[in-house]
This record gives structure tokens, C-alpha cells and sequence, in this order.
């Protein structure tokens, strides 16, 4: 939606913008739904506010005043079947010292972390490890699987063994770059300067306000098929629908995700998709639940649970205690199925809602009945930043002939202003970089 956005901005109001996508609705995994009479985001639900491009591309469409910040809130970790609170001190819960682990790591592990500045580091500018590979080399297991790892299977429902340092945790990268001299003072000169207002950003309504705008204002022809193949012509390109319907075109943006777009491509870009195959993908569903009114929520912004744990869910969202209160309900998410497994795919919505009631009553003792839920799932949705996925990109943008741009979450961050940035990049492709503002 972005990239129509952009191209109708720069082409003006006599281009032709086809959007070609099968599902009920527009906005991909951006997707809004009433629950309990009050507007959820069953996708995305958040943006990084201290990133620019969500909040500009509010105040271009007028809608800046719908940009909300989080409460403050913050988050919990399950593991070793506890609740502790989220380390501070840390960057994507890798700590600058020892203390900020304290209690939850063994002490065998704060003596190595505080060990760490002695021990040789070896490490080769570009290089792009796994983070459990450089982590737990440097500071021990129990660090990658107790604070590393849940906050990336929050972001990627991957694992620190699937994504790369570079792409999990670019600035740490950058440090040890520029020779850091061990990991303990690479991660202090990475950690971003303390900074006032919230770390999360939303939107009030929910993200279905945005693509709504964004498609009203591209003046898209939306037509509900998908495309089968894509193949050059004599005007350009001709793309064939999946009910067999040709379609001329111009240039095209395919914002579809790695696996699809390989076999779009296979034939007029088979360097592209080569790359594009080798990115791997996981599958996640969420279930939203409404539980009534004056519910006890604790205190915090929601729960990220480390593997092996015997929950469930991977991560729980306090909406009501994250956003603040909205309507007459206690809203709650939990999200399920991790890189590798079935879960989203194999298990029934009624399972999905028992499993959920069953962790709140295992974590917090809630036991209310919901007056509604909905129920989720994004199937290959989340690709997976592997060791090397740089170069991935790089590759796939290097094949593409110049009339044909790609645009997605496996590009360049899995969040949103991220995805917005790879849209204007395409769009800017196919017209100009003037089509950035």
C-alpha cells in the first residue's frame, strides 16, 4: 500500500495502479479487527517510535494525531518456570555487564560474563555469526536461552540459532567493526543513548485506519486474484493471475514475501530468486481475547517466554495494561508457533483458545471467561534473518531487471517502518528517488 501510495504521488492522477491481491481485505499482515467492540490489531500492533518513517508517513496523511505511545509498561520473561522482570542495561537482552543478569543466570554465568573483557576476542570485520554462536561463546548458554532468545522469538518467532548479529542486532555489529576489544565493551558502545518518551508507538483505531488511507488516497484498481507468473512483453511485463488472466504492465512491484516471489520470478530473474529461496520463513497465529471488564491484569506490558518452557505461548500481550484501557473489556493477545514447528498450521482455533486460557490461568491466575476472541494465523509471515541475510537482499535487488522492484519484511527489518522504507525504496526504483519525502 505504501508503494502505491508513492508511485500515484510521484505519477500523478492519470497513471494506472493496479493492486493485484486475493484476500478479504487489504493490509497483508496488517490487519484490524473488532473484538469485544473494540478495534484489535491481529498483526502488527506496534512500531518503533524512535524510527522515522511510520510517524512521517502519519503526518503526510494527516493522521498524525492518531499516533499513540505505549503506557510505559514493561514487559516480564518466563523461564526456568519464573517470571522475572526484563534486564535493563541490556541491548536485545544482551547485558553491558554482568549485574544486569543477576538472578537470571546461575552464578557461574555472571562470573564468565565478568570474565569476558580478559579473554581474547576474535573477530573479522563483516562477519555475521548467529547471535547464539557469538553470544554464547562469549557469555554462556544460559544468556542467549534466558534473555537473548525470547525477545527475538517476540520479533522473528525465530531462534538466536536461525538470526544472524547483523541483522538482530546491527549496532553490536557495527562496534565490534570498528574493534571493539571484547563483547562487554562492543555492547556498551552500541547501547542508544537514554532517551525520553516511549520506546513503542501505535496507532489509535489500528493499522486497518492506515491502509485505508493509503489505498484512498493510491487510487488503486484492487482486483482479488493473485499472480501466477510474471513474463516480459513488448510493452514490458505481462502478468498472469492465478485464474489464467493476462495483464500488461509498465514496471511492477512485487511486495510479496521470499518464497512466493521466487517462484514469480523464476524465469525472467533467476539470480533473484535463487536468493529469494534461500530465505526461510516461520508461521505464527495470534489469538485475541476480550475478557471482561475489571479483569485483574498485573502490571506489566505482557510476557516473553523462553523455549522449552511448559507454556504454550511464545509471548503475551497486555494490550489494556501496554496502550491503556479501551472500551468496556480487558483486551489480551498470545501468540503462538516458532521457526521449524507446525503449530499454526496444525492446530485447530478451539485448541488455540484452550491452550490461551490455559497459560493466563498458569502465569497470572486468571481464569475469566472471554466475551470474544478472535483467532489468527500468518502462514510463512515471518521470514527468518539468517547469518548472512545482507547479502541476500543484496543479491536479490542486484537481479532484478530496472522496470521490476520488490518490496516486504524480508528485506531490510521485519517491522513496520522498515517495510515502509523497502516500499518507498521500490517505488523510488521505478520513478526516481524523488519519490521519497
Amino acid at each position: 500500500m505504501t508503494a502505491a501510495y508513492r508511485l500515484r504521488v510521484a505519477a500523478g492522477p492519470e497513471a494506472s495502479i493496479t493492486l493485484f491481491d486475493p484476500a478479504d481485505r487489504l493490509g497483508g499482515v496488517l490487519r484490524t479487527e473488532q473484538v469485544g467492540g473494540v478495534p484489535v490489531d491481529l498483526g502488527a500492533e506496534a512500531f518503533i517510535a524512535r524510527r522515522p518513517e511510520v510517524p512521517a508517513l502519519l503526518d503526510e496523511l494527516g493522521l498524525a494525531g492518531r499516533q499513540v505511545a505505549s503506557t510505559g509498561a514493561r514487559p516480564l520473561l518466563f523461564t526456568q518456570g519464573r517470571l522475572h522482570p526484563v534486564p535493563t542495561g541490556t541491548l536485545q537482552g544482551i547485558p553491558a555487564q554482568a549485574a544486569s543478569v543477576a538472578g537470571l543466570v546461575d552464578e557461574a554465568t555472571v562470573a564468565r560474563i565478568e570474565a569476558e573483557p580478559g579473554r581474547p576476542l576474535r573477530w573479522r570485520t563483516g562477519a555475521d555469526p548467529s547471535v547464539a554462536e557469538l553470544i554464547g561463546d562469549r557469555f554462556g548458554e544460559q544468556v542467549v536461552t534466558r534473555s537473548v532468545e525470547p525477545l527475538l522469538t517476540g520479533v522473528y518467532a525465530g531462534s538466536a540459532q536461525t538470526i544472524g548479529i547483523r541483522s538482530a542486532v546491527p549496532t553490536l555489529a557495527a562496534a565490534l567493526d570498528r574493534g571493539a576489544r571484547n563483547l562487554s565493551d562492543a555492547v556498551r558502545d552500541a547501547l542508544p543513548p537514554p532517551r525520553d518518551g516511549a520506546l513503542f508507538g501505535a496507532i489509535a483505531g489500528g493499522y486497518g485506519l492506515l491502509v485505508d488511507e493509503l489505498a484512498r488516497r493510491a487510487g488503486v484498481r484492487w482486483v482479488q486474484v493473485g499472480v501466477d507468473r510474471v513474463m516480459r512483453s513488448a510493452r514490458g511485463w505481462d502478468l498472469v493471475d492465478d485464474e489464467g488472466g493476462h495483464w500488461s504492465a509498465d514496471a511492477v512491484v512485487l511486495a510479496v514475501p521470499a518464497p512466493r516471489l521466487s517462484r514469480l520470478i523464476e524465469h525472467v530473474a533467476p539470480r533473484s530468486a535463487a536468493a529469494a529461496r534461500r530465505v526461510t520463513v516461520a508461521s505464527s497465529a495470534v489469538v485475541a481475547l476480550a475478557l471482561p471488564g475489571g479483569t485483574p491484569l498485573p502490571q506489566q506490558s505482557g510476557v516473553l517466554v523462553a523455549s522449552g518452557e511448559a507454556l504454550h505461548t511464545k509471548a503475551i500481550t497486555l494490550t489494556s495494561q501496554k496502550w491503556g484501557r479501551r472500551g468496556n473489556v480487558e483486551l489480551v493477545r498470545l501468540s503462538f508457533g516458532r521457526y521449524g514447528d507446525q503449530l499454526a498450521r496444525s492446530v485447530g482455533d478451539d485448541r488455540l483458545l484452550s491452550w490461551s486460557l490455559e497459560d493466563l490461568d498458569r502465569l497470572f491466575g486468571i481464569v475469566a471467561d472471554p466475551v470474544d476472541c478472535r483467532v489468527q494465523r500468518w502462514i510463512d509471515a515471518m521470514p527468518q534473518y539468517g547469518p548472512g541475510h545482507a547479502d541476500l537482499v543484496a543479491e536479490v535487488r542486484a537481479g532484478l531487471p530496472p522496470t521490476l522492484a520488490v518490496a516486504g519484511a524480508y528485506l531490510d527489518g521485519i517491522g513496520v517502518p522498515a517495510c515502509v522504507a523497502a516500499a518507498t525504496r521500490a517505488a523510488g526504483k521505478l520513478v526516481g528517488p524523488g519519490v521519497a519525502r
